[in-house]
């Protein structure tokens, strides 16, 4: 992936060390950028970046490829669990990101693994449909389908759920809300007990002062937005794409994170704001100096696992809390 190029130094905000060495690195890899590629080839490059950029998953006790029967055809889900035999408990459902058009199981296989042993909980990632061989509204279709799935599924899933938390990043972190969203108004087989969008996008509008200010040389770029909004081809004003105009209130816990030198930075503080104006109880973390994308580049931004591991402590909180635990 290529949509970069280092940040001028005596114009940027704040940027780690580790981060301006890898969009130097970037930088000096030829090619075309991500828009100027069809999807297949970027889907590819994506996959050849996470080996290059991201941690291996390691050792688990369970790391098993499951199939479900969705709307339109098979599912194919994803089982991490650092336990080989677990009694029933919440589940993690992990939506990946890549601006609905890249991505897959693979690409957030290793940050899955390490959420499931930072959290000593199953999770189960899902690898829905992806623009534009099926364009919006093919991805939250799926993802519903699948935490229903998960909820209701013990025998198949190995595990009983008593409650969900629904997670993912970039356009997973949208499909966390909005599958949190339809989830609140027909409840599943068991509650949606926390959420954790991750650097979600959440609006369709570029008036956010970080769309400009961070649109070119930091990872994300404006380009790669359009390229990833054209394939995707979301309706207008409907809130499974931008779910800021979906009424929050009665949603679950939430816990959001934004990358300081993000492009979607803005709209998740925004997000964040309208959430706690709803009553509904938020943690808000920001990495600052940080790039979209982190939780998958944490081998080529080492402070990344950092605020992976932030997060962790907060969301296991969370989720005591919710289950009636001691934190």
């Amino acid at each position: 992936m290529t949509d970069t190029a280092p940040p001028a130094a005596d114009s940027a905000p704040f940027v780690r060390p580790d981060v301006a060495a890898f969009l130097q690195f970037l930088n000096a890899i030829p090619g075309p950028r991500m828009h100027e590629q069809d999807p297949p080839t970027a889907r590819a490059a994506f996959l050849m970046m996470k080996d290059v950029a991201d941690l291996p998953a390691g050792d688990l006790a369970v790391r098993r490829d499951l199939v479900m029967p969705g709307p339109a055809g098979d599912i194919r889900l994803r089982l991490y669990d650092a336990r080989a035999e677990r009694a029933p408990g919440p589940v993690m459902v992990f939506f990946h990101g890549g601006g609905f058009v890249i991505g897959d199981l693979d690409s957030h296989d290793g940050f899955c693994a390490e959420a499931a042993r930072a959290l000593d909980l199953p999770v189960v990632a899902v690898d829905y449909r992806l623009a534009p061989e099926h364009p919006f509204p093919a991805a939250p279709i799926d993802c519903e389908a699948a935490a229903r799935w998960i909820a209701a599924s013990p025998d198949l899933l190995g595990r009983e759920a008593t409650g969900l938390v629904l997670a993912g990043d970039s356009a997973g972190g949208n499909l966390t809300i909005v599958t949190a969203l339809a989830l609140r108004d027909q409840p599943a087989a068991v509650p949606v007990i926390a959420m954790w969008p991750i650097y979600p996008v959440v609006d369709d509008g570029a008036a956010y002062p970080s769309f400009r200010a961070f649109a070119d040389g930091f990872l994300l770029t404006g380009d790669s937005m359009r390229w990833f909004s054209d394939h995707y081809r979301a309706a207008a004003g409907d809130a499974r794409n931008t779910p800021i105009l979906a009424d929050p209130a009665g949603l679950p816990p939430c816990l959001i994170i934004t990358a300081g030198l993000d492009p979607l930075r803005d709209q998740g503080r925004a997000y964040a704001g309208r959430l706690i104006a709803a009553g509904v109880p938020t943690s808000y973390r920001e990495a600052r100096g940080n790039i979209h994308g982190f939780i998958t580049l944490r081998r080529a931004i080492p402070s990344a696992a950092d605020d992976c591991a932030g997060c962790f402590a907060v969301l296991r909180a969370m989720i005591a809390e919710a289950m009636g635990k001691a934190a």
